[in-house]
């Protein structure tokens, strides 16, 4: 089934919709996840994903592409680099992750990605804060540790994890270094660099598939396990980042930065609905922190124009 054209246009142009879009299929990569556990190992995940990615950029990035190739053939490194950060092992660490905990704690978990971006641009670049902002990202770290310790603050007294939250703690670190990096990116179209990353990304998984077939662990994809597959090649792989550059066109980064705090929201609603997770106590508090400090760095934190 297929949307009349000018439906999907008017879809298309709307900015509320592409972004809430963009966030739903990112946070449908959080129930993927879970899906996958026993159906494909998360190598395989991991390099078939890419794969997939590879198999379609001919059709949606070929012409920008070719364009833009004399500069990102200038950049290698850096885009190589990007691509192994952000999209290699970030996805390898998520899909661990996923082996060990709940989709719930995963969404939130990622929630906290902003807090650990805005932490890392202070130390590296120096980038200024204001108090509130200061204010609103220690709440969403602090959301994040409530969600890691399940409420119990003798867990963190102990210091005694699931290994599934500390391995998602390091995929948004991975991701936080990622995007502080990315003002260095070449000037680009939005989509040839994502095919760059996408290749880089594909390139860098060959060693870590092959580890995990060396060690024994892989496990090649069932039918579940290649809808899986091809769940996370197209929709938070490829549309996400469509639709996200689309509704960044529309209103612009600042505004269309806030629909990613949807993620865990979006996460939460589906692990509880989709997988029949447990939604407690704790899980509502970690969210309210995350999504309270993002918001409060966001609204009060920003410099008033004028």
């Amino acid at each position: 089934m297929t949307l009349p054209p000018r439906l999907a246009r008017r879809l298309y142009d709307n900015p509320y919709v592409v972004l809430a879009g963009a966030s739903l299929f990112w946070a449908g990569n959080v129930i993927a996840s879970r899906i996958a556990v026993g159906e494909v190992s998360p190598m395989a995940l991991t390099a078939l994903r890419w794969l997939g990615v590879m198999v379609l950029l001919p059709v949606i990035a070929r012409g920008a592409l070719r364009r833009d190739w004399p500069v990102l053939r200038h950049r290698l490194p850096y885009v190589a680099l990007m691509g192994t950060l952000g999209f290699t092992a970030f996805n390898a660490f998520y899909y661990v992750a996923a082996h060990y905990t709940a989709a719930v704690n995963i969404g939130i978990i990622q929630g906290g990605i902003p807090g650990l971006v805005f932490v890392l641009a202070f130390l590296w670049r120096g980038t200024p804060a204001r108090p509130a902002q200061v204010i609103g990202m220690v709440a969403t770290l602090v959301g994040v540790a409530v969600l890691a310790a399940k409420g119990d603050l003798a867990t963190l007294a102990g210091l005694d994890f699931n290994v599934g939250d500390v391995l998602m703690v390091g995929a948004c670190v991975v991701y936080a270094v990622y995007t502080v990096l990315l003002p260095d990116r070449p000037a680009v179209a939005g989509l040839s660099f994502f095919a760059g990353l996408s290749i880089a990304a594909f390139v860098t998984s060959l060693p870590l598939l092959g580890a995990e077939i060396a060690l024994g662990a892989f496990h090649a994809p069932s039918a579940i396990g290649w809808a899986t597959v091809a769940y996370c090649a197209v929709f938070p792989s490829v549309l996400s980042q469509i639709f996200f550059v689309r509704g960044v066109e529309l209103i612009g980064p600042g505004r269309a930065g806030v629909f990613v705090n949807l993620i865990p929201v979006f996460a939460s609603v589906l692990a509880v609905v989709v997988l029949g997770e447990a939604f407690h106590a704790y899980h509502a508090a970690a969210l309210a922190l995350v999504l309270g400090g993002i918001l409060f760095a966001e609204r009060v934190g920003r410099p008033r124009a004028g």
